[in-house]
């Protein structure tokens, strides 16, 4: 928390993001816990015991107006060939929607196989459901029971989506592009949809659960090269804007998710007044140094990043440390808000190589050497 107030530390804080983050059950049996296999128990206690932890967790939520719910919203579970499969269908405009998802057992991942809509006709038919079907009530009890788990060896962080991220994933990502570029005054229409009940939920949560660190996911749907940074603006800035400010008005702090191309869209991200951004993503994944992002912005976000998953599973240690050292110099160069080294991402398959838990030794072996 001194880093997120800006305060002298000791020493750049080191997390590696959703290892540590993530409610991670290694001795659960279900088949899709990748988290079981013997590999992963080194990298898993080394977050445990020698990482800052920021405990990554969204407020219980359910629907006010359940019955309105599940006309509209129905879902299906199936398994075939080893792999979970769900069908979500929604009931809109006299039309029948539907979406499919395949999750894979040696995968922490979810692959969306078919979008809900396509264009601006399904878009027109989505957006006759009623806004009871929307409507939730928060619960921060599990925030406040994470935090007494975790007590003095981290936080807990309240991970929300913005409105667009919700609207973008109604599409394939091409479908989304087209929609948002050509049918700007419908697109808007969807995004005030999904902001009046995140809006509520977000002044709900931060005057329950106040002063604690905040994520914001979903802004990097208008980076480059989606969409020109005038519509970062346009549909991140203008909703995800006031998400910041009730954040903040209980004394929150509100981190930025973006990954990929940030430069041109930096000076919107600061005029929304985040108090932190990440993963900060060098070149080639992003278009700029966090040495210029420090320098220019520094003063008044903390920065998370700027290491890449991918270095830390293929990377020579030897080349690894020199990317560490970066990273933890132009981080903490000159004067600014704080730094907390992190990585862009965490693998997300059943093996842990030797290569990558020593690569993660050595994040937080020099983050502790730095002072």
């Amino acid at each position: 928390m001194a880093t997120l107030r800006g305060e002298q530390v000791d020493r750049p804080a080191v997390s590696f993001y959703e290892i540590g983050g993530f409610a991670i059950n290694p001795s659960d049996p279900n088949p899709f816990n990748i988290y079981s296999d013997p590999s992963w128990q080194p990298l898993l206690r080394l977050a445990e015991e020698q990482t800052d932890i920021i405990r990554m967790r969204g407020p219980k939520l359910s629907f006010v107006y359940e019955d309105v719910r599940n006309r509209h919203f129905s879902e299906e579970t199936y398994m075939k060939n080893g792999s979970k499969f769900v069908v979500t269908r929604i009931k809109a405009g006299g039309r029948e929607f539907t979406s499919l998802t395949r999750r894979d057992p040696d995968v922490d991942t979810i692959w969306t196989l078919k979008h809900f809509l396509s264009d601006a006709d399904d878009l027109k038919a989505y957006l006759t459901l009623p806004d009871e079907a929307f409507i939730q009530k928060s619960d921060t009890s599990n925030l406040l029971t994470a935090e007494e788990a975790v007590g003095d060896r981290g936080i807990v962080m309240v991970d929300v989506p913005d409105p667009l991220v919700l609207a973008a994933q109604l599409f394939s990502m091409e479908d989304y592009t087209i929609i948002a570029l050509t049918e700007p005054e419908l697109f808007h229409t969807l995004l005030e949809k999904y902001a009046k009940n995140l809006y509520r939920i977000i002044e709900q949560v931060s005057e329950q659960f106040p002063g604690r660190l905040w994520r914001i996911c979903g802004p990097e749907y208008a980076c480059e090269p989606y969409l020109p940074p005038r519509l970062f603006n346009d549909y991140v800035v203008r909703y995800a804007g006031p998400m910041v400010k009730a954040i903040q008005k209980h004394g929150g702090f509100a981190r930025i998710h973006c990954h990929g191309r940030l430069k041109a869209i930096l000076p919107y991200i600061a005029e929304m007044g985040a108090d932190g951004l990440d993963p900060v993503e060098p070149p080639t994944q992003g278009d700029v140094e966090l040495e210029y992002v420090r320098r220019e912005y520094g003063q008044n976000m903390v920065l998370f990043g700027n290491l890449e998953i991918t270095d830390i599973e293929n990377m020579d240690s030897a080349d690894f440390e020199k990317v560490v050292a970066r990273a933890l110099t132009e981080g903490t160069a000159g004067r600014g808000r704080g730094f907390v080294l992190m990585p862009s991402a965490s693998p997300y398959g059943r093996t842990i190589t030797p290569r990558t838990l020593a690569n993660y030794k050595t994040m937080v072996r020099l983050a502790k050497e730095c002072r």
